[in-house]
C-alpha cells in the first residue's frame, strides 16, 4: 500500500488502479535476466566495453582538471593576493585566500550544482557533460593563453581573470563533475553497476592524483633569477588543462550514450536479449502506464 502511495505521486494514476492491476496480472513482469557471461569476457566487452571506457576516461579527464584547479587555486590567481607571505602575517594572508575561494564556491561552484539539479532530466547527461567540458576548456584558455596580461593589469582586468575562473568551476559541476557520477549508475546492468562504477570512479581518481602532481611539478619550478613562479610555466600548465577538456567534451561526443528517461529495467533487458528491442519497447510502455 505504501509503495502504490509513491507511486501515486508520480503516475497519473490513484493507488487503487495501481493495487487493482498488480492483483489482476495486468502489468506484465519483466524476465529475469538470462546473461551469465562474467565481466572480464569477450561479451562484456562487446556490450559493455564502449561504455565502460566512455565513463572511465571522461572521469579521469575531468578529475585531471578539476583537482588541479581546486587545489591550487592561490597559485593560479596570486596577483590578486595582497602580497607575498613574508610581507604579510601568516594569518592575514591566509584569511584572503580563503575569502577568495570562499567567493568562487559561492559564486559559481554550488550554483553550479544547483543548475544540473535543474537542467539534468530536461537537458539531458551526455549535452550537459559536452557543454561543461567545452566551456571549461574555452575559459582556460582565456586565462591561461594571455596570463602574463591578466597578471600585470589593473584590478578591473583582474576581475574579468576571476569571472573566467569561475566559470571553470560552475561549468565543471554544471558538466561533468556531475553526470560522470551520475551515467555510470544508469548505463549498466544491475550485476555489473556497481563494479563498472568503481572502476570508473577509480579511473577519475587516478586523474586526480596525476593532475594534483603533474601541476604542482609544472607550476613550482621557480625562477632562480626572480624566486617566482614563471608565467610562461603557469600558462602552459591552463593550456594543458584546456586541451584535456576538449579531449574530455570529444569522447563524450563519440563513445557517451544519452541516459536521459533510461530506465534500470530497460538495462536489465537489454543485457538479457540485446535483440529485441521490440519486446524492450512494450515493457517499457507497460512500466510507464
Amino acid at each position: 500500500m505504501q509503495a502504490a502511495k509513491d507511486m501515486e505521486k508520480v503516475l497519473d494514476v490513484t493507488a487503487h488502479q495501481i493495487l487493482d492491476d498488480a492483483s489482476s496480472g495486468a502489468a506484465t513482469p519483466l524476465p529475469p535476466s538470462s546473461a551469465t557471461y562474467p565481466l572480464l569476457s569477450k561479451q562484456f566487452l562487446h556490450r559493455h566495453g564502449r561504455d565502460l571506457f566512455s565513463c572511465a576516461t571522461t572521469w579521469f579527464l575531468v578529475d585531471i582538471v578539476f583537482y588541479s584547479n581546486n587545489l591550487f587555486q592561490s597559485r593560479i590567481y596570486d596577483f590578486a593576493l595582497p602580497g607575498a607571505v613574508d610581507k604579510y602575517n601568516v594569518f592575514d594572508y591566509a584569511y584572503h585566500v580563503v575569502r577568495i575561494q570562499a567567493i568562487i564556491a559561492i559564486c559559481s561552484t554550488i550554483p553550479g550544482y544547483w543548475a544540473t539539479v535543474f537542467c539534468i532530466d530536461r537537458v539531458g547527461r551526455r549535452k550537459i557533460q559536452i557543454v561543461g567540458f567545452v566551456v571549461m576548456a574555452v575559459a582556460l584558455f582565456c586565462i591561461g593563453g594571455p596570463y602574463s596580461y591578466w597578471k600585470g593589469k589593473s584590478k578591473e582586468v583582474g576581475a574579468g581573470f576571476m569571472v573566467l575562473y569561475g566559470l571553470t568551476f560552475f561549468f565543471s559541476n554544471f558538466g561533468p563533475n556531475t553526470t560522470t557520477f551520475i551515467i555510470p549508475a544508469e548505463l549498466f546492468p544491475a550485476r555489473f553497476r556497481t563494479t563498472c562504477h568503481g572502476i570508473s570512479g577509480a579511473a577519475g581518481k587516478v586523474g586526480a592524483i596525476i593532475g594534483s602532481v603533474g601541476f604542482l611539478w609544472a607550476s613550482d619550478r621557480k625562477d632562480k633569477r626572480k624566486d617566482k613562479f614563471k608565467e610562461n610555466e603557469m600558462m602552459g600548465s591552463l593550456m594543458a588543462l584546456a586541451v584535456i577538456s576538449l579531449v574530455g567534451a570529444l569522447v563524450t561526443y563519440l563513445f557517451t550514450p544519452e541516459t536521459k528517461g533510461r530506465s534500470l529495467e530497460e538495462n536489465e533487458r537489454d543485457d538479457s536479449n540485446a535483440s529485441s528491442e521490440g519486446n524492450g519497447l512494450v515493457h517499457a510502455h507497460e512500466i510507464q502506464l
